[in-house]
């Protein structure tokens, strides 16, 4: 059975802090974050979001993207290294907060765990979810996975520079639109490590950034090898004489820590895969150097970081690689595309990788290259330390997900933060209701009387004699004043239902005031919002009169209104 990502979703904090501003506040040259880790803004969090906020969006907006009801959701996974639990897994706060939109017990159907494996733990839950598809236990539900992540670094670490968040909603089923797994080829490599940790307790992680990065290309091309095993003896790829599997996987997501990780990455993969083949001596001769090799032969991470000799002609060589015509070729053509969003957006550690996904498919569909049938290898890589690599196929219908696609739209308009700002927040100095934005739609129930102050009408209307809300919520002011013997219900005595169609009693209304018919809904709402306003001004001239005659106790009918009330 088939199985893959029908549509994706993203959410991003609106809040950002610009690379410029950070560099001069940290005495760095802006160039190093710029054109050095490939870092132009970093997206941050507002004092009222969390891992599970900005998941909980995600999922939201693909659901109401895809008109999606809970009974139609299976299974929620969420993936995550920004946990705040170490008990209560994050997908039960997402359930919790969609529920507050679609009601309470909507999705106690749905299945689901939390995944931790630091940054690759979003593909473990992506296959974990497939294959819970293609054993035909979906029922014809669709999974829902969410890499959500805040990547956060001690106030003047080097990691600082490296910061994000966000989070990013997979719709998976049986009949994707967007992009089909292939079978029986996900390979994995996994090792005791400790490159990057957070202890218990601790809100920044430990990082060794030099060794992280290097068992990060080792892990890669470990998993690689595997999987280009499998490939070969599933029959997934025929590899010809001379070939490699660059000439059989079209478009590269890597981990994208930072936006320049994923170049450094493709050098180091290509590199590996072009040594058996006879274009490596041309590339060789291109560079005028032949490729360094470890003084010490075990070729351990420890012992070859020691070897300051091989470091320093292994980076020389990198960089002379990296600028000849086979590279760009292959990074143009596989990699560039992929790398746009997290530029402007930062590191999104689970989300990194998926990122990296949806910013190829919206750029290379703006450069207007056909994606139809395409291959995507996807090289995810998670500290600890795992690695995972596999693939998919661009599906026929994908032009009905990727050309609604445009990030700038997606994320809204940002704000530029101050570096005190940012510092505010980093430190956690506000409380959630000292929020710098406020949330649109924040996807909760109203509180009581809350809709009343939302409401023109009773806001412009100082004496209370108008009140909007929940008649059902037996402690609102409304439902007390609906008791009330002086109650006046005014849309009965107009005869005309707020919803959007043509019903009988609004055309009966508008024939009565001799009024043109309408044909364009936003017209019609509008006439019923003046229609309100018209017998607002009429009856309340009749009950100024009522009250004189009140007032001289006269209890008969003034207008057709009941005195009594």
């Amino acid at each position: 059975m088939a199985a893959g990502i029908d549509d994706i979703s993203i959410y991003i904090p609106r809040l950002f802090m610009d690379a410029g501003d950070f560099a001069e506040a940290r005495g760095l040259d802006p160039q190093k974050l710029v054109k050095g880790l490939g870092v132009s803004k970093m997206a941050i969090v507002d004092a009222n979001q969390d891992p599970a906020c900005l998941a909980a969006n995600a999922c939201l907006k693909i659901m109401q993207k895809n008109k999606l009801s809970p009974e139609e959701i299976g299974r929620l996974y969420v993936a995550t290294e920004s946990s705040f639990d170490e008990s209560k897994a994050m997908n039960s706060y997402v359930i919790g907060m969609l529920e507050q939109v679609y009601g309470a017990g909507s999705f106690q159907h749905c299945g689901g765990i939390e995944c931790k494996f630091a940054c690759v733990s979003g593909s473990y839950a992506l296959y974990d979810n497939t294959n819970w598809i293609r054993a035909g236990e979906s029922e014809d539900k669709n999974a829902l996975v969410v890499v959500s992540d805040i990547a956060k670094y001690d106030l003047g670490s080097s990691g600082e520079m490296t910061q994000g968040g966000g989070a990013i909603a997979m719709l998976l089923n049986e009949e994707p639109r967007l992009l089909e797994f292939d079978p029986k080829v996900t390979s994995t490599s996994i090792k005791n490590e400790y490159d990057f940790y957070r202890p218990f307790g601790k809100e920044t992680p430990i990082v060794h950034g030099q060794y992280s990065n290097l068992l990060y290309l080792i892990q890669v091309k470990n998993a690689l090898n595997d999987y280009k095993r499998k490939a070969l003896k599933t029959g997934l790829i025929e590899m010809k004489e001379g070939q490699s599997m660059l000439d059989h996987i079209d478009y590269f997501n890597m981990h994208l820590p930072y936006s320049n990780m994923g170049k450094k990455a493709l050098a180091y993969l290509v590199r590996h895969e072009l040594r058996s083949t006879p274009k490596w001596k041309e590339v060789i001769a291109e560079i005028g150097m032949e490729e360094p090799v470890p003084n010490d032969p075990r070729g351990t991470i420890e012992s070859i970081i020691s070897d300051s000799e091989f470091m320093a002609k292994d980076s020389e060589f990198t960089k002379r690689f990296a600028k000849t015509d086979t590279y760009q070729e292959i990074y143009e053509s596989k990699v560039a595309s992929s790398l746009i969003a997290s530029k402007s957006i930062g590191n999104l550690y689970t989300a990194s990788l998926y990122l990296g996904f949806r910013s190829c498919l919206e750029y290379e569909f703006q450069k207007g290259v056909s994606l139809d049938g395409k291959r995507f290898g996807f090289a995810s890589y998670g500290s600890g330390s795992s690695a995972m690599v596999f693939s998919g196929v661009i599906q026929p219908d994908h032009l009905e997900i990727v050309k609604e696609m445009n990030l700038e739209t997606e994320i809204g308009e940002r704000q530029r933060l101050s570096l005190s700002d940012y510092e505010e927040l980093h430190e956690n100095k506000r409380t959630p209701d000292q929020s710098i934005l406020n949330a649109k739609k924040e996807g909760r129930v109203v509180a009581k009387d809350e809709f009343n102050d939302a409401c023109a009408c009773s806001a412009a209307c100082s004496t209370g004699a108008m009140r909007f809300g929940d008649i059902n919520e037996k402690e609102s002011k409304v439902a007390e004043l609906k008791e009330s013997e002086r109650v006046y219900h005014l849309l009965d005595t107009v005869g005309t239902k707020i919803v959007p169609k043509f019903d009988d009693a609004f055309i009966s209304t508008r024939e009565h005031f001799g009024l043109k018919p309408i044909t364009d809904t936003q017209e019609m709402m509008v006439t019923h919002i003046s229609l309100l306003h018209e017998f607002i001004n009429i009856h309340w001239k009749e009950l100024d009169v009522y009250k004189k005659h009140r007032d001289k106790g006269n209890d008969q009918k003034i207008n057709g209104i009941n005195a009594h009330k």
